[in-house]
C-alpha cells in the first residue's frame, strides 16, 4: 500500500483510494462499522476468557499461549466464512469456541464487525457503490478469502471489478463472476542459486549482495530480500544492519525487546515474572532513569546499594533501608520513602503488573507494556514481550527491504534474493488449528489458503513478477551443524554456487568485512600490528614487553610501591607481581556478582567465621572477658554473633540456597566455637582484641584499641608502610605479653611451615606491628589457627623470619622498580582472580613456558617461593 500510494503521488493520480479489500467493504458498510483489529480481540479475549466456560479446554485457557490461539482461530473461522454458532451442536469443541465468540463479541464495541457481518452489511448497501466506490481494481492479490468473495461478485452488477493480476496466477473462482481479470506475460528475471555455510552466512551473503548493487547505481528501492518465515533470519540481519550502516527496512517490524524501550519493558518483565533482586533493580534504573519512581532520586543514587547484595527477599530490601541515612545519599538529603514506594511497588509480583507498568514506564515503553498484557498472561509476559514487534521507522519506498515473501509477491522489486531455500522451511508444512483440529473441522476447510500452498504461490509470483535478478540461496547446516536438505522449489533451477564461509568477498558490506578480506590492509592497522605482535611474544620463550616489561622508574609504579601495604598486597608483590600491577596501578578487579552462589566459596567461608569472631569476641569482652568464660558462655556469645552476621551478610551478599545456608552457618559456629575455647595458654589477667585495626586502617566497629590506630607502621629498610587488622590479639594484664593469632578456615598443612614460599607472611608482620606499636620490651608470640581440625602453628624466633622477609621485599621492590613486573607462581593458579587477562589456559601453556626467564630476570625475589 505504501508503494502504491508513493507511484500514485508521482503521477499525480489525485483522489485515487488504495486500502485493502476489508477496509473497502467496511466503507460501503457505513455507519460506524469498523473491522476488529487484532489488539482489540487480544483485549476481548483477555477480558472474556476467564469468565467463559471451555469445556475440555478449561484446563488450558489460563497457560501462555492461550489468548493467541484463540485469536488466530477465530481469525481462521471468520476468514473461512464459518458460522461458529451455527455449528455449535455438531462438536463439544465448537460450542465451547461459539461460547468464546460470543463472550468476545459482547465485549467489543457495537460498531467493530466480524468480517461475514461486513460483508452482509456491504452487501444491504451495495446500491451505493457507485458512489462510495467507483470503479474497483484489485492489484498485487494472488487469492482472496471466502468471506469476501460473494461481495465482490456482487458488486460486479453495480461497479466496474478488475481484477489486476499481472504475471500472477488467478485463482480459479473468479471465473464467472463478472469481475475483468487483466493478464500481462510473466517476466524472465535472471536466476541463480547459491548455498551458504550457515544462515548466519546467508544473510552476510545478502547484504554483501545488496552493497554491490547499490555500489553499482541501483536504487536502494529496487531490491529486496525476503524469505517464507523472516523470523529465523531478523536477529542476524539487525546486527548487521548496524555493521553495514545502511538503511535496511524490516517490512514486518523489528522485535519490541531490540529497541531501547522494548528492552525497558523487558526488564521490568523480569522482576515482574522472577522477583526483585539488586541486578534486575539496576538494570531497569539503568534504562528508566527519567520515569516513575527513579525519576525523583538522585544521580549515581544506586551507590547506596552494597554491590555484592543480591537484595532478592523483601526483607532485605527492608533492612537495607532501615540502616539507610540522608548521609549516604549523593545529595545529603533523605530519599528512602521514594525508594521503599518502588520496592514495595515491584515486589507485587504479576498480579499488579499493569499498575507497576504504570508507575515504571511512560510513552512508548508503556505502549508496548499494555500490548503485551493483552497478548498474554502477566505471569509470562516476559515471553509475550519476546513475540511483539514494531515499526523499525525507516520508509519502505527508499530502502533496501527485508521482508516476508508474500509481501514481495504483492510488492515485486527488480533486484531479489530469497533466503531459506531448504527443505521444511520453504514451504512451511501445514500444521492443524491449535484449538479446532482437523476431525473436527477438516484443515481445508478451516484454513482454505494454507501456508504450503501460499508459499509455493508466492515463490512463483516472485519469478514471474521480478523484472532483473533472482538469487536463489540456500543454507548447508544448522547452527547446530546438522546438514540440511534443498527445498523441491530449487529443482530444475541449475547448478548452485557453493559459498566458502572463509572465502575472499567480491563486495565486502561493512569496513570489518572489508579489512577480513584484505589481510595485507589488516596486517598494517596499529590495532593489528599490536595483536599480531602480542601473540607472538607470548609464543615465545623469552620475556618481552607483553609479558610486563615497563620502563625502569616508571611514575606509576614508584606511586604504587609508596602507597601503605597490606599483608595479602605484599604476598601478591613477591608470588605475582604482574597481579600487584594490575591491582593496585590498573585498578583492576574481579568481576563480582550478585547472583546467589550455590555455596559460599573458601573466601566467603573465611570472611563469614572472621565477622563471627569478631562479633562473638566483643561480645565476651563487654562482659567478664573471653579469659574467664566457660564453655556455655563461649558458645551463647557465639550463636547470638552468627544469628546478627547472618542478617548483616543476608543484606549485603550473596548467599546460597536456604538449606545449605543453614548447614555453613551452623559451620561457622562449630569453627568459631573451637576457636574462642581453644585450650592453650590463658594470659593472667589478659584483654583480647579481634580485627584489631592498625597502620591507619580504619576500626571495623566502636571497640576499644590497645593503641593509635592511625600511627603509622613501617618495615625497616625496605620502604614499605604497612596497615591492616589482626584477627586476635590477646595482651596480658601487665602488658609485657602478647599473643598474635591468625585465623585459617582451611585445612591446615602437613608440617610445620614458616613462610610457605611467601604465602605466609600475617604472622610475622603483624608480630611485627604489635611489638612497634606496644614497645620492644613486650614479647609476642604470633601463631596461626586452624580451628577446623584445630590446629595451632606457632611461629619460632619471629626476629629471624622478619630479617628473612625484609630481605626478599627490599628485592622484590628493587626488581619492580626496574620494570620487572612479571609473572609469579600464582599467575594463572586456581585462586588468580585476574586469570581473565591472560591466554587462554595459561597455567598449563603461557605460565610454564615465561616461568624459567622469568625466575631467572626476578633473580633474589624467586627464592621466596623455594622458602620453607
Amino acid at each position: 500500500m505504501r508503494e502504491s500510494r508513493l507511484a500514485a503521488g508521482r503521477d499525480g493520480r489525485h483522489g485515487l483510494q488504495i486500502m485493502s479489500f476489508e477496509q473497502a467493504a467496511v466503507r460501503l458498510a457505513g455507519g460506524f462499522a469498523r473491522p476488529i483489529d487484532d489488539e482489540s480481540l487480544r483485549a476481548a479475549i483477555q477480558a472474556a476468557l476467564p469468565a467463559t466456560p471451555m469445556g475440555e479446554l478449561e484446563s488450558i485457557k489460563a497457560l501462555p499461549g492461550m489468548i493467541d490461539a484463540a485469536a488466530d482461530t477465530l481469525h481462521k473461522a471468520w476468514r473461512a466464512g464459518i458460522d461458529l454458532a451455527a455449528c455449535a451442536a455438531d462438536h463439544p469443541r465448537l460450542a465451547a469456541i461459539a461460547r468464546l465468540e460470543a463472550a468476545v463479541l459482547d465485549q467489543l464495541p457495537p460498531g467493530m464487525m466480524r468480517p461475514l457481518d461486513i460483508a452482509t452489511a456491504a452487501t444491504a448497501r451495495i446500491g451505493h457503490a457507485p458512489a462510495v466506490l467507483g470503479p474497483l481494481e484489485i492489484v498485487g492479490l494472488t487469492e482472496l478469502s471466502p468471506c469476501w468473495r460473494p461481495l465482490l461478485q456482487a458488486l460486479t452488477a453495480h461497479i466496474p471489478v478488475r481484477w489486476t493480476a499481472g504475471p500472477r496466477s488467478v485463482p480459479a473462482w473468479l471465473e464467472g463472476t463478472g469481475v475483468t481479470v487483466a493478464r500481462a506475460p510473466a517476466h524472465a528475471p535472471g536466476i541463480s542459486a547459491a548455498s551458504a555455510a550457515t544462515a548466519y552466512h546467508e544473510a552476510i551473503e545478502a547484504i554483501r549482495w545488496a552493497r554491490s548493487l547499490l555500489a553499482s547505481g541501483v536504487p536502494a528501492s529496487e531490491i529486496a530480500i525476503a524469505t517464507a518465515s523472516p523470523a529465523d533470519y531478523d536477529d542476524y540481519f539487525l546486527a548487521l544492519r548496524a555493521d553495514a550502516n545502511i538503511d535496511f527496512h524490516f517490512v514486518h517490524g523489528i522485535r519490541t525487546v531490540a529497541t531501547r524501550e522494548g528492552q525497558a519493558a523487558a526488564a521490568l518483565a523480569d522482576i515482574v515474572v522472577r522477583g526483585l533482586s539488586q541486578s534486575r533493580l539496576r538494570r531497569l534504573a539503568a534504562l528508566c532513569r527519567d520515569s516513575g519512581p527513579f525519576e525523583t532520586l538522585p544521580e549515581g543514587w544506586l551507590r547506596v546499594l552494597p554491590t555484592d547484595a543480591p537484595l532478592s527477599t523483601p526483607g532485605a530490601w527492608n533492612r537495607l533501608l532501615n540502616r539507610l541515612a540522608p548521609e549516604d545519599w549523593p545529595d545529603g538529603a533523605d530519599h528512602v520513602p521514594a525508594l521503599r514506594t518502588a520496592v514495595e511497588t515491584l515486589v507485587k509480583g504479576s498480579e499488579a503488573a499493569s499498575e507497576i507498568g504504570e508507575a515504571f514506564l511512560k510513552g512508548r515503553a508503556l505502549a508496548i507494556w499494555r500490548k503485551a498484557l493483552l497478548a498474554g498472561p502477566a505471569a509470562s509476559i516476559d515471553a509475550t514481550l519476546e513475540t511483539l514487534k514494531q515499526d523499525d521507522g525507516l520508509e519502505a519506498c527508499v530502502c533496501v527491504a527485508w521482508m516476508p515473501a508474500s509481501a514481495l509477491a504483492a510488492s515485486p522489486r527488480r533486484f531479489v534474493r530469497l533466503l531459506g531455500l531448504n527443505s521444511s522451511r520453504w514451504p512451511r508444512g501445514i500444521a492443524e488449528d491449535r484449538l479446532i483440529p482437523g476431525h473436527i473441522i477438516p484443515t481445508p476447510v478451516l484454513d482454505p489458503l494454507p501456508v504450503n500452498l501460499a508459499d509455493r504461490r508466492d515463490f512463483e509470483t516472485i519469478l514471474a513478477t521480478t523484472a532483473d535478478t533472482v538469487v536463489l540461496s540456500r543454507a548447508r547446516r544448522d547452527s547446530d551443524g546438522r546438514l540440511l536438505g534443498r527445498s523441491p522449489l530449487l529443482a530444475g533451477r541449475g547448478e548452485e554456487t557453493y559459498l566458502r564461509r572463509n572465502a575472499t568477498p567480491a563486495h565486502a558490506f561493512s569496513e570489518t568485512d572489508r579489512l577480513m578480506a584484505r589481510p595485507q590492509e589488516f596486517a598494517a592497522d596499529p590495532q593489528a600490528v599490536g595483536a599480531q605482535g602480542c601473540w607472538r611474544d607470548w609464543r615465545r620463550g623469552e620475556i618481552t614487553p607483553h609479558d610486563g616489561l615497563v620502563r625502569a622508574d616508571h611514575p606509576l609504579v614508584l606511586a604504587i610501591l609508596g602507597r601503605t601495604q597490606s599483608a595479602s598486597s605484599l604476598r601478591r608483590l613477591l608470588r605475582n607481581p604482574l597481579s600487584f600491577v594490575w591491582v593496585y596501578a590498573f585498578g583492576w578487579r574481579e568481576p563480582q556478582s550478585s547472583a546467589e552462589p550455590l555455596v559460599l566459596d573458601a573466601l566467603g567461608i573465611g570472611d563469614l567465621v572472621h565477622l563471627v569472631l569478631d562479633r562473638a569476641l566483643r561480645d565476651l569482652e563487654t562482659g567478664d572477658g573471653l579469659a574467664s568464660a566457660d564453655a556455655e558462655t563461649i558458645e551463647a556469645a557465639v550463636a547470638r554473633a552468627a544469628q546478627a552476621v547472618a542478617a548483616d551478610w543476608e543484606s549485603e551478599r550473596p548467599v546460597p540456597p536456604a538449606v545449605i545456608w543453614s548447614r555453613t552457618l551452623d559451620d561457622a559456629r562449630v569453627m568459631a566455637g573451637r576457636a574462642l575455647s581453644y585450650g592453650d595458654e590463658v594470659l593472667p589477667g589478659a584483654r583480647s582484641y579481634g580485627e584489631v585495626p592498625f597502620g591507619g586502617s580504619e576500626p571495623k566497629s566502636d571497640a576499644k584499641t590497645p593503641w593509635d590506630t592511625s600511627a603509622p607502621v613501617t618495615i625497616p629498610d625496605t620502604g614499605f608502610k604497612i596497615a591492616g587488622y589482626i584477627d586476635r590479639l590477646d595482651i596480658s594484664g601487665d602488658g609485657k605479653r602478647a599473643l598474635v593469632r591468625d585465623y585459617k578456615t582451611g585445612r591446615p598443612p602437613r608440617g610445620d611451615i614458616r613462610l610457605n614460599g611467601g604465602r605466609e607472611l600475617q604472622r610475622c608482620l603483624y608480630a611485627f606491628a604489635v611489638k612497634a606499636l606496644l614497645g620492644e620490651d613486650v614479647a609476642i608470640s604470633a601463631s596461626l589457627l586452624y580451628p577446623r581440625e584445630p590446629v595451632d602453628l606457632q611461629l619460632d624466633d619471629p626476629e629471624a623470619v622478619l630479617a628473612e622477609i625484609k630481605g626478599y621485599l627490599r628485592a622484590a621492590r628493587s626488581s619492580l622498580a626496574r620494570g620487572a613486573a612479571l609473572p609469579g607462581p600464582d599467575t594463572g593458579g586456581d585462586y588468580d582472580d585476574l586469570a581473565f587477562a591472560l591466554p587462554a589456559n595459561a597455567s598449563a601453556t603461557y605460565c610454564k613456558r615465561k616461568m624459567p626467564a622469568a625466575t631467572e630476570r626476578l633473580g633474589e625475589v624467586a627464592r621466596v617461593w623455594e622458602a620453607e
